[in-house]
């Protein structure tokens, strides 16, 4: 019986306050959350840029954003050039179309995925998707095209042309740059 009261006198507190929700016949509706206000402003033609460095490319990775999807291309070394645009995707040395999921968005880094010896610094372990894109809102597929004579290809898959921006950040670590590629989910 104690616990009864002091139950009721807990909710009778609580009720006081106003943290008790109201009923459901007096009850506001629920607002679904709102859509992030993503004011893209990228465009969608090509995007390069020239650099006198040549960083070595040591990995692929991507992540999901509320207004678009990121790749990233880590390297070792400073800011490479690169061209970036819609285009057909074409193997590096042999000139083999690569079929993409969707829209293709052909990468071309000034950077070999070899060191100095022409040893591997990325060497993919299935080409035909080197980053799991699975239930992303606007990547399809990321492909791998090779690299030769000092430069990479790869090619990202997008479900339609979408706006798109390159740019380059420096890090995580000392002599180490990440060339960053965001495709919008919307115009």
């Amino acid at each position: 019986m104690k616990k009864l009261h002091a139950w009721l006198a807990s909710i009778m507190l609580v009720a006081g306050l106003g943290l008790v929700a109201p009923s459901a016949a007096t009850a506001a509706p629920t607002a679904t959350p709102a859509a992030p206000a993503c004011h893209i402003t990228w465009g969608s033609q090509a995007k390069k840029s020239s650099s006198n460095y040549v960083p070595v490319l040591t990995n692929v990775r991507a992540g999901r954003h509320a207004c678009f999807d990121r790749l990233v291309i880590d390297l070792k070394g400073k800011r490479p050039g690169y061209d970036v645009r819609y285009a057909a995707v074409y193997t590096e040395g042999q000139g083999n179309r690569v079929q993409l999921r969707g829209h293709d968005i052909r990468i071309i880094v000034k950077a070999p995925a070899y060191n100095s010896k022409g040893q591997a610094t990325y060497n993919p372990r299935h080409p035909a998707n080197i980053v799991n894109v699975k239930n992303f809102d606007t990547f399809r597929q990321v492909a791998w095209a090779g690299s030769f004579e000092g430069q990479t290809t790869i090619g990202l898959g997008v479900r339609a042309r979408l706006p798109f921006r390159v740019f380059t950040l420096t890090g995580p670590g000392t002599n180490q740059t990440m060339l960053v590629i965001d495709v919008a989910h919307h115009w």
